[in-house]
């Protein structure tokens, strides 16, 4: 049997719930109504879902042992978010910085040709923000790999 080429569900692993429940709530992101408040939060995305679960809860469903101070360190792990334009791009980063998140690096000109910048948010899951002009958005907000 192949294995789908999928991602369904990118779940984060976070230390307060509500607290980066607000955070994502801020940047204008939708909630689903079956999240479980101060639980698990459900949010709607233009590809995979995001959610957002409780450090210890997602630690002892999988087995593993949270650190001792969650969001510190590097973690090799990093989610995207491809926009249209460098504006766009921008703009997102003024949103980022509002709902609280944290800057690791300012947006500019990639030697690849695009634009991108990287932000922390309240736990310290890093996401890349991207503008790529050779993967351009398919109307599911998609970035349209080459073949």
């Amino acid at each position: 049997m192949t294995v789908p080429a999928r991602v369904s569900l990118a779940t984060l692993g976070v230390a307060d719930v509500e607290r980066a429940t607000d955070f994502y709530l801020t940047l204008g992101w939708r909630l689903s109504p079956y999240s479980v408040a101060g639980e698990v939060s459900f949010f709607h995305t233009d590809g995979a879902r995001l959610a957002l679960w409780d450090l210890a809860a997602l630690a002892a469903d999988t087995g593993q042992t949270p650190g001792e101070t969650p969001g510190a360190g590097f973690r090799p792990t990093m989610l995207a978010m491809n926009l249209e334009s460098p504006e766009e791009v921008d703009a997102a980063f003024e949103g980022i910085l509002g709902a609280g998140g944290r800057i690791v690096k300012a947006p500019a000109r990639a030697d690849w040709g695009g634009y991108t910048g990287s932000f922390a948010d309240p736990d310290g899951h890093l996401w890349e923000v991207a503008y790529n002009p050779d993967f351009p958005l398919g109307p599911d907000g998609l970035p349209t790999l080459p073949r």
